[in-house]
């Protein structure tokens, strides 16, 4: 009888066990269907992020590199940190943007942006359905955010800021990996009060150089170790002076440049920062090199320049633009 009782309790709580679980996942399968755990976890970052940069303000006055302010919510590094100092610095009333290369935008420069103050935007990328991808990070409804979902090109800049932007430009970020240059070169002076923008450290602190203007650039096809990209610092800081706008550093990683415009008293609103060499922003520790098979090698120091040698660049030195291999010119 004992024995048969045993059977039965166990019986039992096997039944038991497999209904639990069967609930729990009908639970966990509900939860992926509205979203939830995501819309729940970006909400806590959210509310974290902006309780540090609360506390942080405390200490911007007295910042003397603008990576001090780093301070990662949804941007892909520190971002968001430095853009509120800048801001925050700038005393800025209006905080309109445009940033060109957002991915899905769940990693950007101007989502935390647009979720804390719901400005006017504007954010361009090729990704498909890019629409459908950006809805689960951001109220659209809230603010003014225009999508365009377009592969961003020299001949279609304007055309694009001109049917999307028509309105005043607090805060520019491009960072498309690509014919970066060419595109802010394209662009008007003064566009914004605050830009900033993406370049490759592996290109060093003296070369003056971009990749060519080639329609539909993609780096892994330009040369399978995705290293041969964009601008560099120097090329990107000499135009950006021609575009009527202050360096005041770059973020921890050393791959984004921030800028103030001229116009907005650089000198007095940021004289406490010491601004470093070339060599400083240029001396990146990121190894997200890739070899011949499209995995990871993890080229440190020079071996990342020596690997892309054979590569054409544009040279700009002496306003130049003469494409070369960049072997000639180390």
């Amino acid at each position: 009888m004992k024995k048969l009782l045993g059977i039965l309790v166990l019986g039992y709580r096997i039944m038991l066990n497999k209904i639990i679980f069967k609930f729990i996942k009908c639970i966990v399968l509900f939860l992926k269907k509205i979203n939830l755990k995501k819309f729940l976890f970006d909400k806590l970052i959210f509310n974290i992020g902006l309780n540090q940069i609360l506390e942080n303000r405390k200490n911007y006055q007295s910042m003397n590199d603008i990576a001090e302010a780093e301070l990662k919510i949804f941007s892909q590094n520190g971002e968001d940190g430095i853009i509120d100092y800048l801001i925050y610095k700038l005393k800025l009333n209006s905080l309109n943007f445009v940033e060109l290369g957002v991915g899905d935008y769940r990693e950007s420069n101007t989502r935390f942006l647009y979720n804390r103050y719901h400005p006017k935007g504007l954010i361009v990328d090729s990704v498909e359905n890019l629409e459908n991808k950006v809805k689960p990070y951001v109220n659209l409804w809230k603010g003014d955010l225009r999508i365009c979902n377009k592969q961003i090109t020299f001949d279609n800049i304007d055309d694009i800021l001109k049917q999307y932007s028509n309105f005043e430009i607090d805060i520019f970020s491009i960072d498309i990996d690509s014919i970066d240059y060419w595109i802010i070169k394209k662009i008007q002076k003064n566009i914004s009060k605050i830009f900033i923008a993406e370049y490759n450290p592996v290109f060093g602190p003296t070369l003056e150089v971009t990749v060519p203007n080639i329609p539909g650039f993609n780096r892994t096809k330009y040369h399978y170790s995705n290293l041969c990209y964009g601008m560099s610092l120097k090329a990107l800081i000499n135009l950006m002076n021609k575009k009527n706008y202050s360096f005041v550093g770059t973020n921890l990683q050393k791959m984004n440049a921030f800028f103030v415009l001229n116009e907005l008293n650089v000198d007095d609103i940021f004289g406490n920062l010491k601004i470093k060499s070339l060599n400083h922003y240029t001396d990146s520790n990121i190894r997200d090199s890739r070899d011949k098979k499209y995995k990871l090698n993890y080229l440190t120091g020079e071996n990342k320049l020596k690997e892309i040698q054979d590569c054409e660049v544009i040279n700009l030195e002496n306003n130049n633009e003469e494409l070369i291999k960049l072997k000639d010119l180390l």
